[in-house]
């Protein structure tokens, strides 16, 4: 992800916003660090991102202009905090446990 300073135009995956996110939702995610932190007009954003859906991806994206918006500013950090920018989603894909088709599937037990 790159953050340039601009006048606020957005790339995801090499194309525009409006391109890559059809749902307003998705783009309205991904905005939110910047109108907390009234720069939604001073910065170009590059965004490469891979994996997951399309929710998940929005909000990969949000949480790398929270950390970038921090990095170039550190007196935004107790505003994006509040606002729950900064904390990372824990989950992760469990993963497939030995002698077992995958993570939580058992083979299908037989009596006789």
């Amino acid at each position: 992800m790159f953050l340039r300073a601009g006048s606020g135009n957005f790339t995801v995956n090499k194309k525009p916003i409006d391109q890559y996110f059809f749902d307003e939702t998705h783009r309205m995610i991904i905005k939110q660090p910047l109108q907390v932190s009234d720069a939604l007009s001073k910065f170009d954003i590059l965004v490469n991102v891979e994996g997951g859906g399309m929710r998940g991806q929005a909000g990969a994206i949000q949480h790398g202009i929270a950390r970038a918006l921090v990095e170039f500013n550190a007196e935004l950090r107790p505003s994006l905090k509040k606002a729950g920018f900064l904390t990372r989603d824990p989950r992760m894909k469990e993963r497939k446990k030995y002698g077992q088709p995958g993570a939580r599937k058992r083979f299908q037990f037989s009596k006789r």
